[in-house]
């Protein structure tokens, strides 16, 4: 164990932050401080650097709250961030060096989101053996994600083929928009009506983020007479999309401008070599039960289940 050396991060050590998560075999843009850190107001950022016979050998992005230690609150999912070198036994021997440092800094638990294995350019589940084999821990919640095989596509449900032909007879059009106030008062308008929620990004937050990740961050949205009436918010990363925001209008859903919306972009997904495409998951928030609409609309395009698991234990 001698030879793991944990650091918390700090601002000082931005570039070889990011640079590591430029070459990790399961980071996603997300991990990039310049995306994380648009929210460091709201979060104790406890990020770890966990380096190995003086080389930096993983990364753990995030934050505490009291004596818990989550990965990260702020992020659809976490968990370690590792290279190509990352083999399982030294993996295994930096999570018992992970949680002595826990330990000492007076964390008596840890809430784990692992990096769902379609984001992973490699096979990279060496963190979950540590975590039965060293952290003995439990799986606290799963969500359950609609994911389409983009090489392998199954067929539209009669339904969603139904109502892609009403959006071609009303005439609605697909495009890609680089503003996206064109899309987020509607989206603002149908989270509060329809859920009594908003969305987790501001207007200006996410056109904040759309700058700074350009080609990660895009929107596309379907429009009738002029009017945008629904769209989708993507996230782009190496080989898997991942839907981030979906919304449309009563009159977007009267003509099915979303299905129109969806089979453009897993055709266009499909023909540049995308592998996945991630509707993202369809658990009610308030309990965790399957929103059983969501997810029927979802699996229409041919999406089927990926699990986003969180993991809990004591140390």
């Amino acid at each position: 164990m001698n030879s793991f050396d944990i650091v918390r991060y700090t601002p000082a050590q931005l570039s070889e932050w990011n640079t590591f998560v430029s070459k990790s075999k399961n980071a996603t843009f997300l991990f990039d401080r310049r995306y994380m850190d648009y929210h460091a107001d709201r979060f104790e950022d406890y990020s770890l650097m966990v380096y190995y016979k003086s080389e930096l050998y993983a990364l753990l992005p995030a934050n505490r709250v009291a004596d818990t230690l989550y990965s990260h609150q702020g992020l659809t999912y976490g968990g370690l961030l590792m290279t190509s070198d990352s083999k399982t036994a030294v993996v295994r021997d930096a999570f018992v060096a992970v949680n002595n440092f826990l330990r000492q800094e007076g964390i008596c638990r840890v809430i784990y989101k692992p990096i769902p294995w379609i984001y992973a350019s490699l096979p990279s589940e060496e963190d979950l053996f540590a975590l039965n084999n060293v952290c003995k821990a439990q799986v606290s919640s799963r969500d359950v994600a609609t994911v389409v095989m983009l090489s392998h596509r199954l067929p539209l449900s009669e339904l969603r083929r139904r109502c892609v032909k009403k959006a071609w007879k009303a005439g609605v059009e697909i495009r890609e928009a680089q503003d996206c106030s064109v899309f987020w008062p509607l989206l603002e308008t149908n989270l509060k009506r329809r859920y009594n929620a908003r969305p987790v990004h501001s207007l200006e937050e996410i056109t904040l983020l759309k700058s700074r990740f350009p080609q990660q961050i895009r929107l596309f949205v379907a429009c009738k007479d002029g009017h945008v009436i629904g769209g989708t918010l993507l996230y782009i990363c190496a080989r898997t999309i991942k839907t981030q925001y979906i919304s449309a209008n009563e009159e977007g859903r009267r003509v099915g401008a979303l299905d129109l919306l969806f089979t453009t972009l897993l055709d266009k997904c499909s023909e540049n070599g995308m592998e996945y495409f991630d509707f993202g998951t369809s658990n009610r928030p308030e309990n965790d039960d399957l929103n059983d609409s969501l997810i029927f609309q979802k699996e229409g395009f041919g999406g089927r289940a990926v699990c986003y698991d969180t993991y809990e234990y004591s140390l």
